[in-house]
């Protein structure tokens, strides 16, 4: 009984003609390497955040935590202030005997260590730059100041700014050069 559909066949045994064998071309082999290249730069483009990435994550992170001191000063009833220098900057509070201490036991208002070239570069407050160190105060009754607090990252710039009414937001593009500082 034959298994085939009758017809010609030009792959009869013994003819001579050799069957491709199966793999893949050096051309194949080389396009595939150019388009896994380009594909592992494109990633490396998007994972690698740049300058600004990394001082818009910096400034958003302060910008709430400044927020969430201000509601923390009205909630407690206490005095908080935040204090800043060219590494970092804390929180502090007043304790009963009207002492700052600075706060240790929330993992939110903890102290923080800026990346590496992430500079708080200024802050003014109420339009008057503070004679001394940078520090902001949130008390627990009545209206905030008005203040502005600006950081960099080589070119890159953003400030955050408070109003009175409690309201913080990011600016970006805006600050001082890292040489107009208010400094400890």
């Amino acid at each position: 009984m034959p298994t085939s559909v009758p017809g010609t066949s030009s792959r009869a045994p013994g003819n001579g003609c050799r069957r491709r064998e199966r793999g893949f071309t050096l051309i194949e082999m080389l396009v595939a390497l150019v388009i896994m290249g380009l594909f592992v730069g494109l990633v490396t483009a998007i994972v690698l955040p740049g300058d600004r990435d990394v001082l818009r994550v910096e400034a958003e992170r302060l910008a709430q935590l400044l927020d969430f001191a201000a509601a923390e000063a009205q909630l407690t009833g206490t005095t908080i202030a935040w204090t800043a220098d060219a590494s970092g900057y804390r929180f502090s509070r007043t304790g009963e005997d009207a002492e700052w201490s600075e706060i240790r036991d929330s993992d939110l208002l903890r102290a923080r260590t800026l990346p590496q070239g992430v500079l708080v570069s200024g802050i003014r407050v109420e339009n008057m730059r503070p004679q001394g160190s940078m520090r902001l105060e949130f008390p627990p009754q009545g209206a905030s100041l008005a203040f502005t607090i600006a950081m960099s990252l080589g070119a890159e710039r953003f400030a955050i700014a408070g109003s009175p009414v409690g309201e913080v937001r990011l600016l970006p593009g805006e600050g001082t050069a890292p040489g107009d500082v208010a400094r400890p």
